[in-house]
C-alpha cells in the first residue's frame, strides 16, 4: 500500500487534493548497496501467483507501507481541481510523516458508491473522503476527455493458482469506479510531477510516447482516408490532431480502425528530459506513485525532494533510461511466457470438446487469425485451413486486416465470433483455436 488520498472542499467548487506516496529514498541512500540491486531490477517483477520485488520486502511490504494509524515518511503532492478538472497552478511538493486512516478495497467502495453489498465506511469521514474523491474523479475524467485522452476500459485477468501451481481458475477483473479514481489521482499526481520537474530542473524520468512513427505517417493516413477518415499526415504528428483523431475513433461503433492504425504508431519511451505523452493526451508525464516498485520513481523522488529542499539535482544519466526500458522488456516478455505456459495448461483439458468461448480478431495473418478468449483472456490462433477449405478462393489481408472469401469480406479485425480449442501445444504454448461456423 504505498499511497494515501485527502480531498478538502474549497466551497468555491473546486477541491484541495493531497496524494502522500510512501517514500523508500527515506530509507535507500543514493548509491547505496541497496539502491544499487533496485536500479539493477529497475521494477518489481510480478508473476501469477507471486512476484519478485524490487526492493527488500522489510521494506516494500511493511516500512514503506501505508499501514493505518502507523507513521510512515511520504513525498506529499498538493493541487486544486478546478470544479472543470483543470489543475491549479499552485502545485506545491513536501515531505512529510503520515499516518493514514483507513484501507479500504477497491470492492467494497465501488459497491458503497454504487449502492450496493453490505460494506460501510467505518465513520462519517471516511464516507466524506470517498464521496470527494468521487467528484474528483468525475472532474479529472471529464476534463481529460475534453483535453486530452482517456483509455476505453478493459478487464484484466487473474490467474488463480493452486499449491502445486495449478490454475484452479481464471477471475475476470473489471475496472470499477473505485479503481477509476485512484487512477486519475495518481494521473493528477504525475502531470504535476512533470510539470514541477521540468520547470525547477528541466529534466528528470519522463514517460515519453510520440504517437505516429513520422515513416509510417504517411500509410496511416492512407488507411484511415480509405475508411471515410479526412487525415492530415502532418496534423497526426502534433498532439492536438493525435488527440482530435483518437477521440474520433473512440466514438466509433467498433474498434476495426483504431486496431489498424495501432501498427503506424511509436512504443512509448523513457527519457530524462521532458516530452509529449500522445498515448495520454499529455504534454509532459513523469511517474512518481510507484516508488517502491519501480526505480524511475525513486530518481523522481529524489529530484523531487531536491527541489523542496533547495540542494542542487544531477540530470540522471542516460544509460538508466536504457536500463529501464530494457528490464521492462525483459519482465514484460517473463510475465508473457509464464501467461502463455498456465494459460496452455487450463486449456489443454477443453481441446478437442465442443466448449465454445467468445473471442475478439485482434490480428489478420496471412495464415490465419489472431483472437483473444473474452472469457479469461488467453490468445489463440485460427489457421486459416480452419476457416474456409479451399485456400485459392480465401484471401487474409493483413495490410486490410479482413479475411475474404470468394471476394466477399466474411472477417475483420476487432470482430467479435465464436470458437472452439482445436489443439494445445504444450511444447510451444501455442493454442489452436477453431471458429464455430
Amino acid at each position: 500500500m504505498d499511497d494515501a488520498l485527502h480531498v478538502q472542499d474549497n466551497g468555491d467548487g473546486s477541491l484541495l487534493l493531497t496524494i502522500a506516496i510512501a517514500d523508500p529514498t527515506a530509507y535507500v541512500d543514493e548509491n547505496s548497496e541497496l539502491d544499487l540491486i533496485a536500479r539493477k531490477r529497475a521494477f518489481t517483477n510480478y508473476l501469477p501467483g507471486f512476484n519478485i520485488p524490487m526492493l527488500p520486502r522489510d521494506l516494500s511490504d511493511n516500512l514503506c507501507s501505508l499501514r493505518p494509524n502507523e507513521r510512515r515518511p511520504v513525498l506529499v503532492c498538493r493541487v486544486t481541481i478546478a470544479a472543470d478538472g483543470t489543475l491549479g497552478e499552485g502545485i506545491h511538493f513536501s515531505a512529510a510523516w503520515v499516518e493514514s486512516k483507513a484501507k479500504l478495497v477497491y470492492d467494497e467502495v465501488s459497491d458503497w458508491i454504487e449502492g450496493s453489498g453490505d460494506w460501510q465506511p467505518q465513520n462519517a469521514d471516511i464516507a466524506e473522503q470517498i464521496t470527494l474523491l468521487k467528484r474528483v474523479c468525475e472532474a479529472r475524467s471529464n476534463w481529460r476527455e475534453k483535453h486530452a485522452l482517456v483509455f476505453k476500459d478493459r478487464p484484466d485477468y487473474r490467474f488463480l493458482l493452486g499449491e502445486k501451481g495449478e490454475v484452479l481458475d481464471i477471475i475476470v477483473e473489471h475496472r470499477r469506479i473505485a479503481n477509476r479514481i485512484v487512477e486519475e489521482c495518481m494521473i493528477a499526481a504525475n502531470v504535476c510531477a512533470a510539470i514541477a520537474l521540468r520547470d525547477n530542473l528541466g529534466f528528470g524520468i519522463y514517460n515519453v510516447h510520440t504517437g505516429f512513427d513520422p515513416a509510417l505517417v504517411e500509410q496511416a493516413a492512407n488507411v484511415l482516408q480509405a475508411n471515410g477518415v479526412e487525415a492530415d499526415p502532418q496534423a497526426l504528428l502534433t498532439l492536438p490532431g493525435f488527440c482530435e483523431l483518437r477521440r474520433h475513433l473512440d466514438a466509433l461503433p467498433t474498434q476495426f480502425l483504431d486496431s489498424r492504425i495501432r501498427r503506424f504508431q511509436t512504443f512509448a519511451e523513457i527519457s530524462t528530459v521532458p516530452g509529449p505523452h500522445f498515448g495520454l493526451g499529455l504534454e509532459a508525464y513523469a511517474t512518481w506513485t510507484s516508488p517502491i516498485r519501480k526505480y524511475g520513481d525513486m530518481v523522481n523522488h529524489r529530484l523531487l525532494k531536491a527541489i523542496i529542499t533547495g540542494q542542487q539535482a544531477e540530470k540522471p544519466q542516460d544509460e538508466i533510461t536504457v536500463q529501464l526500458a530494457e528490464r521492462r522488456r525483459l519482465n514484460r516478455m517473463a510475465e508473457r511466457d509464464v501467461g502463455d505456459w498456465l494459460y496452455a495448461r487450463y486449456l489443454q483439458p477443453m481441446a478437442g470438446t465442443d466448449t465454445r468461448f467468445p473471442a475478439e480478431i485482434i490480428d489478420v495473418t496471412r495464415g490465419g487469425l489472431r483472437v483473444r478468449l473474452l472469457d479469461n483472456g488467453a490468445v489463440a490462433f485460427i489457421p486459416a485451413p480452419f476457416i474456409h477449405a479451399v485456400r485459392d478462393e480465401m484471401v487474409c489481408s493483413q495490410e486490410t486486416g479482413t479475411v475474404q472469401i470468394k471476394g466477399e469480406t466474411v472477417y475483420s479485425q476487432s470482430d467479435k465470433i465464436e470458437v472452439r480449442i482445436a489443439e494445445v501445444r504444450m511444447e510451444t504454448r501455442n493454442v489452436v483455436a477453431r471458429p464455430v461456423v
